[in-house]
């Protein structure tokens, strides 16, 4: 099994222990800073209409293709 990260604190996601969460991430407003895959801080990039953040080794996530998930 992969290993996830906590796309707000970079921090490994543990089953069963529920992390506290900002309440600008609940309410959509705050774009993820380190990559859930490896946990990396990415470069990311804020507009009026949206973000796109990119990992070194994953690439490029932004919040359109967040939306059609």
């Amino acid at each position: 099994m992969d290993a996830r990260y906590n796309p707000f604190t970079g921090r490994p996601i543990v089953p069963g222990l529920d992390e506290p969460t900002a309440r600008a991430v609940e309410l959509g407003l705050e774009p993820p800073r380190f990559c859930e895959h490896c946990g990396r801080r990415m470069i990311v990039q804020v507009d009026p209409g949206g973000w796109w953040a990119k990992c070194s080794r994953h690439g490029v996530i932004d919040s359109g293709s967040l939306e059609r998930r």
